[in-house]
């Protein structure tokens, strides 16, 4: 993920599963911060290779 653009492709994959709240994409951290409820990583990470991307690691944080 290299531009905005790259991320505004992830954002808009991600943001069409439903159970997704908010997302964030960060091209230059190449990370993205999803908030969902009834999604599983399996789910995003299919979202984010249907993008052309490679999702490597998730990390789930409870509120």
């Amino acid at each position: 993920m290299t531009c905005g653009h790259c991320a505004m492709t992830i954002t808009n994959e991600l943001a069409t599963l439903e159970g997704v709240i908010s997302v964030k994409v960060d091209h230059t951290a190449g990370n993205a911060v999803v908030e969902a409820e009834g999604v599983s990583n399996e789910q995003l990470s299919e979202a984010v290779a249907e993008a052309g991307y490679t999702a490597t690691e998730f990390i789930e944080l409870n509120a």
